[in-house]
Parts: structure tokens; C-alpha cells; sequence
């Protein structure tokens, strides 16, 4: 049961932008899933999980809410519901989400009968799925590592120009970097999206949907390839569009388990792949910077080519997009972002069951 923040961030891989959230009980879900597919990957298996802001005894900003998330190997689905302040005691709240777990858990295994849930007239019990056609099923098993997504000639070969990101949101900045790339490079950019990542749990399908969605009427290929050295070798010879952030994670030693040997035969594996990086500069803290301010080895570094500030700079980014959407839901909904964040005290007001 992942209850304090830092618990949260350690059973996810990062913090998330929200405890009490849509997208974190889906997260938790999928992490659930992932932990249950190491113990029998034979399968099937069932991920379940739930995060919810509920009555505590002192009066909170925020809204009373459940999210309520499940994942297969073939769907994903979340529900959530805002409950009316000040009509319940803490177990009637309770009673709600405990409705809701097991009838995740029921609707997961395929059954037909579930509990009712106590709402009233104004509260909303809403519910969003995503099935799974079979290639999405195959990269989240580990069966293939890519899938070309609105390709016209996919048999043509691997693109000789590719933007990897999390696209979470798309926004005028992917846009501008792809026109700019495709006129350096003289070759139409296509976009990858990695199912897999680094440090947190796969995205889940309804994820991989609103991505997709976000990107058309884009080329994109899904791929698992976490790393650079994954993409190499799905994409030779391709050229990477990415920002100096991304650059920079490239060359940070952590992401090799602090061992620079590692690190050395990753970009030694790009080079015999015969990839190199477009980096554009990226607005970070209150600067803008570009490849020749950021501190990379040179092994890296002669695989880069800079775009400079006066051809290209969007200070635009999707975490800040992120947290104006955040923010403006604080604003219509109420929900106060420090209801959020558990604490160690018994006024905490929210927290993660996961199984």
C-alpha cells in the first residue's frame, strides 16, 4: 500500500503529477499487472488498484473522489467518482470505494455480477476502457518490439529520421522541431512512441490510445524500446530528433546503474548503428539552453549535430502543459493539490491500495 509520497514514487518509478488521480490508478494498475506477469508469466493475470481522497476529520479544499483502475493483458479500465462533500461519514466513503475494488476485480476475471454502488443522484460513476487489438497486446507481452501506426510504406525500411518523446501532450513545439528536422534532414520525420519506459510502469492501452490520438495524422511507430540502444537497433542509420534534455539523460551515468563502462558501450552501440542526434534547445528553469552549454562526453557529443537558438526555440512544454491542465481543474473542480500529498500524520487524506 503505497501511502506517502515517497512510497508512491518508489512503487511507480517517479512521483506522480497527482496521488489521487485517474492517470495513477491506471499506473498502479499496470504496475500491479507487470509484478503479477514476473511471478506467472504464463498468465492470466489481473492488476488492480486504487487511489482515492476521502472525509478526514478536519475540512479539506479538495474534492472527495475515487479512482478505481484494472489491467489485463488485453484491456484497461478505470473508474472514478466524485462524491458529494459533507453528506457521508468517512466509512460510508469507504464502503463506496471498497464497492468499487471488488467490482474491478469481478469485472477483470470476466464476471457478470457486480455490487452496487451506493451514489446518489448527483454523483457520477464514470468509467473508460480500452480493449486491446492484438499487436498492442504483443508489445505489452514482450512478443514484438515495434508496430507502424498510420505507415504508408512501412516496407520500405526503418525512417531515416525519427522523433522519439512521451508526446503527453503533443503540442506546437513536437510540430515545429519535426518541420524544422525534416527540412535540415531532407527526409519526412516520423514519430516513435515507446509502450516501455525507463524507470515507470508501461503505459497502459487507454494511454497508448490518447497518445495516438494526440499524434495524428502523424506516421508513428510503437515501439518498446526504452533506451537509445533499443531504438538503434530497431531504426540503423536514423537520425534522432531530440531535445538537450534528452541529450543530457543520455550521458547521466544513473541511467547505466552508475557505471561509466556501461555508458561507454551504449554510445558505442549507437555509433556501430550508424544513428546520430538533431538536438534542438529547450527552455530549463528560467534559460534556454542548447547542445553547446550542456556538459556531455565527447563520444556523445560527435554523434550530435546542434540546432541553433536563432533558427529554432519554443519554450513550450508538455510537463508545463501538464500543470496548467492540472491547475485549471483545480479551479473548476476544487481539488487542491496539497489534499493530494499524504503525510505521516493521521490527517492524511489520500493514498493507493494496490493488488
Amino acid at each position: 500500500m503505497p501511502y506517502a509520497p515517497s512510497a508512491m514514487a518508489a512503487f511507480l518509478g517517479a512521483a506522480p503529477d497527482q496521488s489521487a488521480s485517474d492517470d495513477t490508478a491506471r499506473a498502479m494498475a499496470m504496475t500491479c499487472f507487470e509484478r503479477a506477469r514476473a511471478y506467472h508469466p504464463s498468465g492470466p493475470v489481473l492488476g488492480v488498484a486504487a487511489t482515492a481522497s476521502l472525509k478526514t476529520e478536519r475540512p479539506k479544499r479538495g474534492s472527495h473522489r475515487i479512482h478505481v483502475a484494472w489491467q489485463t493483458a488485453e484491456c484497461t479500465e478505470v473508474a472514478s467518482c466524485v462524491l458529494a462533500k459533507s453528506r457521508r461519514q468517512r466509512v460510508e466513503e469507504e464502503r463506496i470505494c471498497a464497492a468499487m475494488v471488488l467490482n474491478a476485480v469481478a469485472r477483470g476475471s470476466g464476471l457478470t455480477q457486480w455490487l452496487p454502488v451506493a451514489t446518489r443522484a448527483n454523483e457520477h460513476l464514470e468509467t473508460r476502457r480500452a480493449t486491446a487489438p492484438p499487436e498492442w497486446i504483443d508489445l505489452i507481452l514482450g512478443r514484438r518490439a515495434v508496430v507502424p501506426v498510420r505507415i504508408v510504406a512501412a516496407e520500405d525500411g526503418p525512417p531515416q529520421a525519427v522523433f522519439p518523446g512521451a508526446f503527453y501532450p503533443m503540442h506546437r513545439g513536437h510540430l515545429a522541431m519535426a518541420r524544422s528536422a525534416s527540412r535540415r534532414l531532407g527526409h519526412p520525420v516520423a514519430f516513435e512512441l515507446s509502450v516501455k519506459n525507463v524507470e515507470k510502469p508501461p503505459l497502459d492501452y487507454l494511454a497508448i490510445q490518447q497518445r495516438l490520438e494526440g499524434l495524428a495524422p502523424h506516421p508513428v511507430w510503437l515501439t518498446t524500446a526504452a533506451h537509445f540502444t533499443d531504438k538503434a537497433a530497431l531504426f540503423p542509420g536514423a537520425t534522432f530528433v531530440v531535445g538537450v534534455d534528452t541529450v543530457a539523460r543520455i550521458a547521466d551515468r544513473r541511467y547505466y546503474g552508475n557505471r561509466s563502462q556501461e555508458m561507454q558501450e551504449a554510445l558505442e552501440a549507437i555509433r556501430r548503428a550508424k544513428c546520430r542526434f538533431l538536438v534542438f534547445g529547450r527552455q530549463i528553469g528560467d534559460r534556454f539552453v542548447t547542445l553547446p552549454e550542456t556538459d556531455i562526453p565527447p563520444q556523445l557529443r560527435a554523434l550530435c549535430d546542434a540546432v541553433p537558438a536563432d533558427e529554432f526555440r519554443e519554450d513550450v512544454s508538455s510537463t508545463e502543459l501538464r500543470q496548467q491542465q492540472s491547475r485549471r481543474v483545480e479551479n473548476d473542480d476544487g481539488v487542491c493539490k496539497q489534499d493530494d500529498k499524504a503525510s505521516n500524520s493521521d490527517e492524511q487524506t489520500s493514498g493507493g491500495a494496490a493488488c
